[in-house]
């Protein structure tokens, strides 16, 4: 019988995408249950709502709740947080590298330290650049960057954006187990409660 397993579905650009790629792993360890990392893109599950960028952006109300949530969110978990001046940043690029990490087994360490690059340390993650360093910092071969850009590659992320569309997924963070959905970053723990013991 395989171990009880959550998928985690994240945007690099998603503020609460990154509480959740910090706890996580710690939370799923003491469960007992796998974490598979899932990167996608929101920009197409906007697109067909007819939003050009963040809700957070489009409704000033719920931007402000959301920034105040942040601090005490990360102060409650104790984790670092600095407001990014962009909202929301580019993703593509990085997300493309961390399906690179799914097959080398790198991509939660790597997804972390992009989430950390964009809401610590208030970086550019749409650059190319600030993705290589990442990469460097992190003693990674620099041609994971070339493999990241291949076709076979992009196409796996617009499938994986796909597949979470599929499932239902209409933000992020979300966590699937099996074909149940979870959204957002305070359902981690009953995610990882059904994955263990399904209610019925």
């Amino acid at each position: 019988m395989s171990a009880p397993a959550v998928d985690f579905w994240y945007e690099f650009a998603s503020t609460y995408s990154y509480l959740a790629a910090e706890r996580i792993e710690g939370a799923a360890r003491v469960a007992g249950v796998t974490v598979r990392w899932r990167p996608f893109l929101l920009g197409p599950i906007f697109a067909a709502q007819g939003w050009a960028t963040s809700p957070f952006n489009l409704y000033p109300a719920k931007g402000t709740n959301m920034w105040r949530d942040m601090q005490r969110q990360a102060a409650k978990y104790l984790l670092l947080w600095n407001k990014p001046t962009v909202l929301p940043r580019n993703g593509l690029h990085a997300a493309r590298v961390a399906l690179i990490g799914a097959e080398d087994g790198w991509i939660a360490n790597f997804s972390r330290a992009v989430f950390r690059a964009n809401f610590v340390e208030d970086r550019d993650i749409g650059d190319p650049a600030v993705v290589a360093d990442i990469v460097q910092r992190l003693c990674l071969p620099a041609s994971v960057l070339e493999r990241a850009t291949s076709p076979e590659n992009k196409a796996r992320l617009k499938t994986q954006t796909e597949d979470a569309i599929a499932r239902g997924i209409y933000g992020a963070p979300a966590f699937t187990v099996d074909d149940e959905l979870f959204w957002g970053h305070d359902r981690l723990d009953q995610a990882l409660e059904w994955a263990k013991a399904p209610w019925l």
